[in-house]
């Protein structure tokens, strides 16, 4: 199910696919997803919620698996990837297409008021706080606390917003 804010500006060179699964897309007030963004139903049945506010540019991909939910006023940078799934692959004698995949880590939820990087990645499991600012080509795959700057493949805590330098 596609459920979009009258007031969200959508690309005509986005796309988003509509569930088969049930799972639900819903896009809320002032959102705005540039060109070439992708919201994919797949790799579970978790619903995809994107905050009042948040703007999603150039290039990001976004599979629904086992479940995104985008606070409000979020910036994602160009390129991003989330993907809260994860292919089971342990039986070598069957094709990894074949295996399924393994238990969710609880999706990705991203608090009110972050940035994330261009070229990041957040994996299932991923729980960013609110007002982080997630570094450009980061690995994000657990939690971050609130206001904390993280970056680095897997992300670390660099700093906290408002701290002194």
């Amino acid at each position: 199910m596609l459920l979009i804010a009258p007031s969200a500006r959508i690309s005509p060179l986005a796309d988003i696919e509509d569930s088969i699964r049930g799972s639900r897309i819903v896009i809320e007030d002032d959102v705005v997803i540039d060109a070439f963004v992708k919201i994919k139903p797949a790799g579970g049945s978790g619903d995809v919620v994107i905050g009042r506010g948040t703007v999603i540019n150039s290039g990001c991909v976004l599979y629904s698996g086992n479940g995104i939910r985008i606070g409000r006023d979020v910036l994602i940078a160009a390129n991003c990837t989330l993907a809260p799934t994860n292919h089971a692959f342990d039986d070598p004698t069957r094709p990894i297409r074949m295996q399924g995949f393994k238990p969710s880590r609880g999706g990705i939820v991203i608090g009110d008021d972050v940035w994330i990087g261009a070229n990041v990645v957040l994996l299932d499991g991923a729980k960013i706080g609110s007002g982080c600012v997630i570094g450009a080509a980061s690995l994000v795959r657990k939690e971050l606390s609130p206001f904390c700057i993280a970056a680095g493949v897997p992300a670390v805590v660099r700093g906290w917003r408002g701290q002194p330098k």
